[in-house]
């Protein structure tokens, strides 16, 4: 099979998928990339078939030819996909164009669009938060006497919490709409806030039918990270996800899939649980989930994630694997502006958590600060008890401190 993956950066978890798709048998692999080919390790240059460098890797046009130029140098092209979010419609497009299989562009926009997304979802009777699309303050103003304060802001199309922030009342949502005042051209999308315990539901798809799925816990939220830069962010995936508590999840999560549009892929939710034990879904991405999950996933399943995903993209099967461990990770993240100038408390956390250690890329000295919630480093831990694990990621965070200056 001839098959096309698009990465426009290569990002260290992108090296990985790119590694896992040129690596399937019986496939010859194209890359299309905005980064010169010479960024891969030699190994993995080696394993492509052909390569396509183009300007902007989020252009569809310019991904579609590409793709066309790859199809003359390979052939008649089977798959193109990529595992990067903002991809996802441009890549339905391409493939559209191409008469190629994949997740249709009505589909990508029903993932990527999340005013689209929370109208289908609830079209379909799938509890998520109410929202509203605000073309003026005054209907920004009736959606809060609606829903009441705090709400959440966001972008149509966003990821990972980038520029999703809290508003608690009328005067922070006053300055909110000054300096973003909505329009008929770029209205302000606007979210019910939910209270209660965050989670994800993973899912491998097939076809339209889920065939395997698997669960984690955010601690605390991704919001209240952002809105605390002491905060050290962590997520359990627990060994155990067959309580009836997850059936509530599990049946709504599978019919939001399926209102959707979802194919075959991996599929990333985040959700919450109310605290009258009530869910309610906040977001679904149809690519694999980032904030180092995909690794917890096979760490936990002692598999390889990344390879099974390309495995299921290109020939539409998975290996359904057993859950052997509970896996956690805990980001190092300092507080402030700057860079980092030490870490504390490494060798205590080594003596205290150091056998649980599966992966870890530590804070160096002078690494830029930065602003997400993912910080400056990471500790992955797996153990067959989930409470060991949790325990181990508090330890973590309450001992290990990032010093920036």
């Amino acid at each position: 099979m001839n098959v096309i993956f698009v990465a426009p950066y290569f990002l260290p978890a992108t090296v990985r998928f790119i590694d896992a798709v040129a690596g399937l048998p019986n496939v010859r692999a194209g890359l299309i990339s905005q980064d010169p080919l010479t960024l891969l390790p030699a190994d993995i240059r080696s394993k492509l078939k052909a390569h396509h460098r183009v300007q902007n890797g989020m252009d569809p046009r310019q991904i579609l030819q590409a793709a066309r130029a790859l199809s003359a140098e390979l052939g008649p092209v089977q798959r193109l996909f990529g595992a990067l979010e903002d991809l996802q419609v441009a890549l339905a497009q391409v493939r559209e164009a191409l008469s190629i299989p994949g997740l249709s562009v009505e589909a990508a926009n029903n993932f990527r669009d999340k005013s689209t997304m929370k109208s289908v979802l609830r079209s379909q009777g799938v509890p998520c938060a109410r929202h509203c699309l605000a073309h003026t303050p005054n209907e920004a103003m009736a959606f809060v006497s609606e829903v009441g304060f705090p709400i959440v802001i966001k972008p149509r199309a966003g990821a990972g919490a980038r520029n999703t922030f809290q508003v608690d009342d009328a005067a922070a949502l006053k300055q909110v709409l000054s300096g973003l005042p909505p329009n008929h051209h770029d209205p302000t999308m606007m979210e019910e806030f939910i209270q209660g315990e965050e989670h994800s539901f993973d899912c491998i798809s097939i076809r339209g039918e889920v065939v395997w799925h698997s669960i984690t816990r955010y601690y605390p939220t991704p919001l209240e990270v952002l809105k605390n830069p002491w905060i050290q962010w962590c997520v359990l995936l627990p060994r155990e996800i067959d309580a009836p508590e997850f059936d509530p999840i599990r049946l709504h999560g599978q019919r939001a899939l399926k209102a959707l549009g979802m194919g075959t892929g991996l599929s990333h939710m985040e959700w919450f649980r109310r605290r009258d034990g009530s869910v309610a879904i906040s977001e679904v991405a149809a690519r694999p989930p980032g904030a180092q999950i995909t690794t917890l996933h096979s760490v936990a399943h002692d598999m390889d994630l990344f390879k099974a995903w390309a495995k299921l993209m290109v020939f539409e099967t998975f290996d359904i694997p057993q859950r052997k461990y509970a896996a956690g990770v805990a980001f190092l993240r300092g507080s402030g502006y700057g860079r980092v100038k030490r870490v504390e408390g490494l060798e205590q956390a080594q003596r205290d958590v150091g056998s649980l250690v599966i992966e870890h890329k530590l804070p160096q000295a002078g690494q830029s600060a930065g602003s997400g919630y993912e910080g400056q480093g990471y500790v992955i831990l797996r153990h067959t008890d989930t409470e060991v694990v949790k325990q181990a990621l508090k330890k973590l965070i309450t001992t290990v401190r990032v010093v920036i200056e």
